[in-house]
C-alpha cells in the first residue's frame, strides 16, 4: 500500500474521515493541509527531503477565508504539483459534479480517479487508492463513465480553460496575449485569441464575453 499520502481539505470531519480510511488500508504516513498553498509546500519539501508523496487526495472546492492564496482551488493545485512531480498519483475527492469539470480534470489535468463525495463514498475512495496501487483500471461511477463517454461534450483543452479563467479575471485581449506570451502559450496573438473566443462563443451560444463566462461557470469549466 502507498507510504506517505497527503490530504487536501479544508474541512476537519472530511478529513479525519478520508484519515480513518486511509489507516484501515494501512497507509503509514499521513499528512493533511487545509489549504492549497499548504499543500503545496509540503509536497515540495517532501521532495526537497527526498521523501516524496506517493498519492495526493484533494477537494476541488476550498471556501475563502482573511488569508490570502496562491491556489485557489485543487484543480491548481493538482496542476501545479505536476509540474514538480509528474508521477505522484491523484485522486478527487468531491462534491462537484459538473461533467464538463470531469471530463478536463481526466483529460486535461491528468488525474487518477475521482470520487464524488455521498452516500458510500468513502468505500468507493477505498476501493480507488486500492486500484490505482496495484495499477489496475479504475471502474468508474455511473456518473464519471457517464462524462467520459458523452461525445456531444465539448472537447475542450488546457488552452481554452486558461482562456476562460483570463477572460472571467476580467483581462482585456492584450493583457491574455501579454500574459499568453510571458507563460509560454500559443497562440498567444491578439487575433488568434479573439478567433478562439469567438468559436467558444458559437458552441455554447453565448451572445458576448460576458455571456460566456457566465455559461461556462455554470458548467464548472471556470
Amino acid at each position: 500500500m502507498f507510504n506517505k499520502v497527503l490530504i487536501a481539505e479544508d474541512l476537519d470531519s472530511i478529513s479525519m474521515t478520508v484519515v480513518q480510511a486511509l489507516e484501515e488500508l494501512f497507509v503509514v504516513e499521513i499528512h493533511h493541509a487545509k489549504y492549497c498553498d499548504d499543500a503545496f509546500l509540503k509536497i515540495k519539501k517532501a521532495i526537497h527531503d527526498k521523501a516524496p508523496y506517493d498519492l495526493l487526495i484533494s477537494d476541488l472546492s476550498f471556501k475563502p477565508d482573511h488569508r490570502q492564496n496562491r491556489l485557489a482551488s485543487g484543480e491548481e493545485l493538482i496542476q501545479e504539483i505536476k509540474k514538480i512531480q509528474p508521477d505522484i498519483k491523484t485522486i478527487v475527492f468531491s462534491i462537484e459534479d459538473k461533467s464538463y469539470r470531469i471530463k478536463s480534470l481526466f483529460q486535461n489535468v491528468g488525474i487518477n480517479a475521482y470520487v464524488s463525495k455521498g452516500r458510500d463514498s468513502i468505500q468507493e475512495l477505498k476501493k480507488a487508492i486500492h486500484l490505482i496501487y496495484n495499477n489496475k483500471e479504475i471502474e468508474l461511477s455511473e456518473e464519471v463513465a457517464h462524462a467520459m463517454r458523452d461525445k456531444s461534450l465539448f472537447e475542450i483543452e488546457a488552452y481554452d480553460i486558461n482562456l476562460l479563467k483570463s477572460l472571467a479575471k476580467g483581462l482585456t485581449l492584450d493583457d491574455i496575449s501579454f500574459e499568453f506570451k510571458d507563460s509560454g502559450i500559443i497562440p498567444n496573438g491578439s487575433s488568434s485569441l479573439e478567433k478562439r473566443i469567438n468559436k467558444l462563443k458559437i458552441y455554447f451560444k453565448a451572445s458576448n464575453n460576458v455571456h460566456l463566462i457566465a455559461i461556462t461557470k455554470d458548467l464548472g469549466l471556470v
